[in-house]
Formats: C-alpha cells, sequence, structure tokens
C-alpha cells in the first residue's frame, strides 16, 4: 500500500464512481480498477460494495478514508512546505460566515490579491458548523466562523468582534411586541446558522419558543425580508447600517450575553501555516488603532 493506491482509493470514496474517479485522476478505469483490487487483496478486505449505479463504501473503507484523507493531505502540505521559500504563492481557500465576507472581507481580499498576485486565492460561504467542519476534514485552509470555538484539532484566534442587533420591521416599537405577535417569524440562514441559534435562545429566554423560520440564502435578502415585514433575524450592526440610515428596518440591542460575538480564525493546529496564508493573517488582523464596529443607534426594548 503506498500514497498513490490511497489516493485513488479516496477518489473513488469521495466520486462514488470508477469511471468517475479515472476521470479526475487522468487515468483509466482499468488502472482504477487493478489498483483497488491489489489494495483489497493486501489489506484482506473489501473496501467497495459494487452495484450498477457505482460503488459505496463498505464499514473497512469507512474506516479506512479517514487515514486516506489524512496522508493526502501530509504529502501535500510537505511539498509546500518544501517549495515554501516566503513567497506568498500557490492555492490558499478561505471559508467565512456570509455576514463577515460582506462585512469584513471585501478590502482584505482587494488588499491581499493585489499584494500577492502569485497566490491562488478562493473563498467558501457557509455556516460556523459547515466551515467547522470542512477546516477540520482539510477541504480549507481556515475559516472565519462565530466563537468561541473549542477543538482539539483546531486553532483559534479572534479577528473581529461584532456588535449583535436584533432587526425588525420599523412598526416594531419594542421587544416586548414580539410576544405578542400571533406569528413571529425567524428570517435566517439555514438551521445550524449560529446567528439564527442565538436568536432562538434569546427567545427561548422570553418565553417564545413556537416561531416558524423563513430560511433565505443571502444577506441582502434577509434584511429585504426583515423590512418587508416578514419577521426578525440577529445580525452584526455593521451589515444593517444601510438599511437602518435608510429607515427600512429597526435595531435593537439584544441582551448583554449576546451583545457581542467574536469572529475567530480557525485552521487545523497540525496544519503547516504557508506564506500564503500568513501573509493573509497579516492583512486580515485589524490595526489596533481600527474600530472593530460602527457605533448605532439602537432603540431599547421597553421593560
Amino acid at each position: 500500500m503506498n500514497d498513490k493506491d490511497l489516493r485513488i482509493f479516496e477518489a473513488v470514496a469521495r466520486t462514488g464512481g470508477i469511471g468517475r474517479a479515472a476521470t479526475e485522476l487522468h487515468t483509466v478505469q482499468s488502472n482504477v480498477t487493478a489498483r483497488l483490487r491489489q489494495l483489497e487483496e493486501e489489506l484482506g478486505v473489501a473496501l467497495f460494495d459494487r452495484h450498477s449505479r457505482g460503488v459505496t463504501l463498505t464499514a473497512a473503507g469507512r474506516r479506512l478514508r479517514p487515514f486516506a484523507v489524512q496522508i493526502a493531505d501530509l504529502i501535500r502540505q510537505a511539498k509546500r512546505a518544501a517549495q515554501d521559500d516566503g513567497t506568498p504563492r500557490g492555492p490558499l481557500s478561505i471559508g467565512s460566515m456570509e455576514t463577515t465576507a460582506g462585512l469584513r472581507l471585501p478590502e482584505v481580499l482587494a488588499a491581499y490579491t493585489q499584494a500577492y498576485p502569485q497566490v491562488d486565492l478562493s473563498l467558501t460561504t457557509g455556516t460556523t458548523p459547515w466551515l467547522t467542519r470542512a477546516v477540520i476534514a482539510r477541504e480549507l485552509d481556515g475559516a472565519f466562523v462565530a466563537g468561541p470555538v473549542d477543538h482539539p484539532e483546531l486553532t483559534a484566534e479572534t479577528v473581529f468582534a461584532e456588535e449583535m442587533a436584533i432587526v425588525a420591521a420599523p412598526g416594531i416599537e419594542s421587544l416586548d411586541d414580539l410576544g405578542s405577535m400571533p406569528d413571529l417569524r425567524i428570517v435566517a440562514f439555514r438551521s445550524d446558522c449560529s446567528y439564527r441559534q442565538r436568536l432562538e435562545s434569546i427567545l427561548a429566554a422570553q418565553g417564545i419558543v413556537k416561531v416558524r423560520v423563513i430560511e433565505i440564502g443571502t444577506l441582502d435578502g434577509i434584511i429585504g425580508c426583515v423590512a418587508a415585514g416578514m419577521g426578525i433575524s440577529l445580525l452584526p450592526k455593521g451589515v444593517v447600517t444601510q438599511a437602518l440610515r435608510d429607515r427600512r428596518i429597526r435595531a435593537f440591542s439584544p441582551p448583554a450575553w449576546t451583545e457581542r460575538v467574536d469572529t475567530v480564525f480557525i485552521r487545523r493546529a497540525d496544519a503547516h501555516p504557508s506564506s500564503a496564508l500568513s501573509a493573509f493573517l497579516q492583512i486580515a488582523r485589524p490595526s489596533p488603532a481600527v474600530r472593530l464596529g460602527e457605533p448605532l443607534a439602537l432603540a431599547r426594548s421597553h421593560r
């Protein structure tokens, strides 16, 4: 068993088919099939169940796959470390929450791509749990997520601090009004969104547990739905600045325990910090003289 065998095995497991794996690996199906059979004979176990729709992993294959992914990543890191002469270059995959991507990263990305044109930078947005899983699985070099994050395989560094606001339609005078609404809805990203979960906890603390949810895939869509009176949301102050100034929405300060949310950058603790990643973090970290949030005039709930 060698790294080439494991690479072929992982490609078949990920794509679900020998033909698809062969195309990805730029080889022929017969070569993939032969290498898999040799690997299974060496290990003495079947790694795949073959069927008309392709292949699926056996229990033994599922146990082997994490090691195949890890070994492939270690080889990739070893090559990058050996070739890393201090000049940022090559691929760099960054993940981010949608709100952070819209509020914090445009200037960072512009400065970075201008300073380091030899880096092939990609940005993927998602929820905190999804991004965390992607970093752990070595699918991303690092990601901006809602803190705190405590995982033995990750290192986390606070980069931004967001002041949060509960946003509602202009007609809502106080958070107390929410309890009397017959059909209160939360407008948010999908169910594993950390901000959505925080808002559900806030409402539960007020005795509001029967809440319907409208899932929207974009930040602009969430703000637009809130402005139209479709529901409420919990968002960083900075992303609702213009809508608040335009009086499209009303914003309230949430309870103190969730008024501030740290945005942390996570990466694998065992990963080599490439020059490309180190340079990116140097640009992403705000200067101590830079304010982390623009103050807004928020309404206070009358209790």
